[in-house]
């Protein structure tokens, strides 16, 4: 396979590579792959949630929120929840 990057693509690209940080071009394209495929696990994700959560509204058990209070609530609770995802993610236990 072929690829043709523009010029400030292979200038980042041998950035890195003088920078010690990539040895070679090819490694650029793996880590540029492996980013992407990263992004796209995690938008299938974010998809069958959405999936999820639309067929339990629509099973009738979904949440109403009424005031502001329960509105903080309920983002408090869920920021708390996805932080402790992400943590766990970053650093999986043994």
């Amino acid at each position: 396979m072929e690829v043709q990057l523009t010029r400030e693509q292979k200038g980042f690209v041998r950035e890195a590579i003088e920078s010690g940080r990539l040895r070679r071009e090819e490694d650029a394209v793996k880590e540029a792959l492996s980013l992407w495929e990263d992004r796209e696990r995690r938008r299938l994700e974010i998809l069958i949630a959405v999936d999820k959560a639309e067929a339990s509204l629509a099973r009738g058990e979904g949440r109403t929120v009424t005031t502001q209070e329960e509105a903080r609530s309920l983002a408090e609770d869920v920021k708390r929840r996805g932080m402790a995802r992400l943590d766990a993610e970053q650093h999986p236990r043994a």
